[in-house]
């Protein structure tokens, strides 16, 4: 029977990131009671890992890559009033609100990566332009179009059963697609060629672009996940809350970036796990949400919502360190 090399699990990037939630999720555990752990209390903070999560990971994806997408801040709304006016508004079938909704996703996606690969201008500042443009379409089409900045919305029930629903009272249905979108994600970065050329575009382009791997196809495809993502959750919650407005979405940009870093993926990019960003998201959904079943004052929350997150990407990199220094020990002889 081989030995387990302690040293080759704390080397993968998810490691850090599962220690990081087990502390917190101790730490709430203890100060936050038994109705931490209720189903009450567990789907206030998986509903927002969920929402989050879906965007989180192919920002992740694109911070691994190198990259950076922040007009998912503007996504989010333009998804949700896509369907609204679409389906609402106008009354049409509510497959056609939702395929526009997803199909804004994947133009403004398209846009994104178009200029990221044939212009000189990095992406955060391409995609900063685009968050204000989008922001300003949405606000400019909705009063255009409805005359206001709200748009009821009421879905049928095959639409709300899959995408609106809240299962056993509490649990959003969005929960089982960001299980499902994660599976997605770990088969195509961890098991197939896709992930290889990812970490070699963030490790270094140039050298990706010699040995023939698309790199700006590559780029393009990575944009228009995290937009369509975005509208995605943008849909879902036009109809899970039968409306949608114009605001909102904006701290989505920071949650992600946050929750992406808590995942272990490096700013520089070319290292990450999707698992990393997966526990990522549900560390920061329980920060953020269990701070409420503490007896913290609530004058408090944002410092120590702010020290828990910074303890944890600490605890992240400190692993992840001692991990790349780690060496085994040498077998004896025959061993």
């Amino acid at each position: 029977m081989k030995n387990l090399d302690f040293g080759n699990h704390l080397r993968r990037p998810e490691a850090g990131a599962l220690l990081g939630l087990l502390a917190v999720l101790v730490f709430f555990v203890i100060f936050g009671g038994v109705n931490f752990l209720k189903p009450a209390g567990t789907a206030s903070w998986l509903n927002v890992a969920a929402n989050l999560g879906i965007v989180a990971l192919p920002i992740g994806l694109l911070m691994i890559a190198g990259e950076l997408d922040i007009s998912i801040g503007a996504m989010i709304p333009a998804g949700s009033m896509t369907v609204a006016i679409l389906s609402g508004h106008y009354e049409l079938p509510i497959w056609i609100g939702m395929l526009g909704s997803i199909a804004v996703g994947i133009c403004v996606g398209l846009i994104n990566g178009l200029l990221v690969v044939r212009t000189a201008v990095p992406s955060l500042i391409v995609t900063l332009g685009m968050l204000f443009a989008v922001q300003g379409l949405t606000l400019g089409f909705s009063v255009l179009l409805t005359g206001t900045t709200s748009v009821a919305l009421t879905a049928p029930d095959w639409a709300k059963f899959l995408f609106g629903q809240f299962i056993a009272n509490s649990f959003q249905v969005i929960i089982l697609w960001w299980l499902a979108i994660t599976a997605i994600y770990v088969f195509f970065v961890h098991y197939s060629p896709f992930g290889n050329w990812l970490f070699a575009l963030g490790g270094d382009k140039v050298s990706a672009r010699n040995a023939g791997i698309p790199t700006d196809r590559l780029t393009i495809i990575l944009f228009i996940l995290s937009a369509t993502s975005a509208s995605f959750v943008g849909m879902c919650q036009a109809i899970l809350f039968n409306s949608a407005q114009v605001s909102g979405g904006m701290i989505f940009i920071f949650n992600c970036i946050i929750s992406v870093v808590v995942g272990g993926v490096l700013l520089t990019g070319g290292f990450g796990s999707v698992i990393g960003i997966f526990f990522g998201t549900i560390t920061f959904a329980i920060v953020n949400q269990g701070i409420y079943f503490t007896d913290f004052d609530r004058n408090w929350s944002s410092l120590i919502i702010g020290i828990m997150l910074l303890l944890a990407v600490l605890m992240n990199n400190t692993f992840r360190d001692m991990a790349l220094s780690y060496t085994p020990k040498k077998k004896k002889g025959g061993e």
